[in-house]
């Protein structure tokens, strides 16, 4: 349905293969109609100057959970995903520490230092992700500390990509 209509897919968060495989089915079903589609996927941002110090933020996001909720809202989803094509849906494979971010957005893996994140976000663009949907524990902060630690090195790494491939081209 998505391929036929929509100009957008959002997804929940996960791993770059899986996110790959998603924008390649839906981008090539868009294909099929004459159309193109762009992919979107959730993401939890925890960049931190050191990996330690955001692998630590996450342990306390999903310690600090209330374990009830967590369990209901696993509940809710997997009776949901009983209801889709696949009679599976977007959250079977997710654990419990997955489910503290409702959708999915620990699964995607952008925790760590800026440069760990940069490269990540570099990866799920060449993977067919045209939007990460991000989320962020303190948001204002740390949009502030993102776009002055991470997304710049993000456009230096796509800039860096353009001009190899620029160079490819160039000697081919």
């Amino acid at each position: 349905m998505a391929a036929e209509n929509s100009d957008w897919y959002f997804t929940n968060g996960g791993s770059i293969e899986e996110l790959r495989a998603q924008a390649m089915q839906v981008k090539q079903g868009a294909a099929g109609f004459g159309r193109q589609l762009r992919v979107g996927a959730n993401a939890f941002i925890i960049a931190r100057d050191t990996e330690a110090e955001a692998r630590e933020v996450h342990a306390e996001i999903v310690a600090k959970a209330d374990p009830s909720a967590v369990a209901g809202f696993a509940e809710a989803v997997k009776q949901a995903g009983q209801s889709t094509a696949d009679g599976i849906g977007n959250w079977a494979k997710s654990s419990a520490a997955d489910l503290v971010q409702p959708n999915d957005g620990f699964k995607t893996n952008l925790i760590g230092t800026p440069e760990q994140v940069a490269r990540r976000i570099v990866a799920l663009k060449r993977a067919g992700i045209d939007l990460v949907l991000a989320g962020f524990l303190h948001f204002q902060d740390e949009v502030e500390y993102f776009g002055r630690r991470v997304y710049p090195l993000v456009r230096e790494l796509e800039a860096q990509a353009a001009s190899k491939s620029l160079e490819a081209v160039l000697a081919g």
